[in-house]
């Protein structure tokens, strides 16, 4: 495989940084050379949180530059927004349309922005956009949107990234008591887009 770089953009308490684990421990399972750097906003307060990943035969660098992004796994529809120049023209957007209302809204200093996935599919074509919290609604666990995305890119990547290493993976990362949940919702993802709907 091709050296594959990787963003994980959400809000604080949205598990971007559980996501980004999985991601990164299924890859080193794989045998491949993995480099994560995380940064935080105020994720307490809900701020903004990216996580780079890159992954291939041999990786120097952990940082992902503006328009070097192959695959951005949006959990927020204006984090998405702000973190797109990251992607590259011919890259994948796979992105959560839930809205998040960031402090500036909240406290009525700004509105959050009007047809952000709309802009988004302006400017690249393969934009992947569904309602993931629903989704993890129905599987009873609100709290497992991360994995519902993660099985999406799992799919993307069947073919560098079976499905059962990113089980392993999850088994590795999550809890024994919170695994069963965890593994509906990755199923959930991974049955929702064949990797024809958006090439790698």
């Amino acid at each position: 495989m091709n050296n594959l770089n990787i963003m994980i953009v959400g809000v604080g308490g949205q598990g971007t940084l559980l996501a980004s684990r999985i991601l990164g421990n299924g890859a080193l399972n794989m045998g491949y050379d993995v480099k994560v750097s995380e940064v935080h906003g105020m994720a307490q307060r809900g701020g903004s949180v990216v996580t780079y990943v890159r992954l291939g035969e041999k990786v120097f660098s952990p940082i992902i530059e503006k328009g070097e992004a192959d695959i951005i796994l949006a959990f927020e529809q204006l984090e998405a927004l702000r973190w797109a120049d990251c992607l590259k023209p011919e890259g994948t957007f796979i992105i959560n349309t839930q809205k998040i209302n960031p402090m500036p809204v909240i406290m009525g200093k700004a509105k959050y922005p009007e047809s952000i996935i709309d802009k988004i599919r302006s400017r690249f074509e393969r934009v992947l956009a569904f309602d993931g919290l629903s989704v993890a609604k129905q599987t009873g666990n609100i709290k497992a949107v991360n994995v519902v995305l993660l099985g999406v890119l799992a799919k993307l990547l069947e073919s560098d990234m079976p499905k059962q290493i990113w089980i392993d993976s999850m088994k590795q990362v999550i809890p024994e008591k919170l695994q069963e949940p965890n593994f509906i919702a990755f199923e959930k993802g991974y049955s929702m887009f064949e990797p024809s709907q958006a090439k790698i």
